[in-house]
């Protein structure tokens, strides 16, 4: 089973596809300004085998597109502080 998640900012929009199962990404599609720049976040973490719970938990500054990234995988993991979760 897929878990899918996106998140809206002003100014972009990160999504990202975990395994419900292990909550390793998967992929991850980022549009936006300077999304070129953030894109290698996701390649990392999919290089490393990183999990929703990696990238939640690590920093990343506001405002800035780059938390996008990071509220997709709290929004995964059903952590985010920011938005409504389901």
């Amino acid at each position: 089973m897929l878990d899918k998640t996106h998140a809206v900012a002003s100014e972009g929009v990160s999504k990202a596809l975990y395994d419900e199962k292990t909550g390793r990404l998967l992929g991850a599609g980022i549009c936006g300004r300077n999304a070129g720049e953030l894109i290698s976040e996701a390649v990392l973490a999919l290089e490393m085998g990183a999990s929703a719970q990696d990238v939640g938990l690590s920093i990343h500054p506001h405002p800035t597109l780059s938390e996008t990234f990071a509220l997709a995988a709290e929004l995964a993991e059903g952590t985010a502080t920011d938005t409504l979760n389901k």
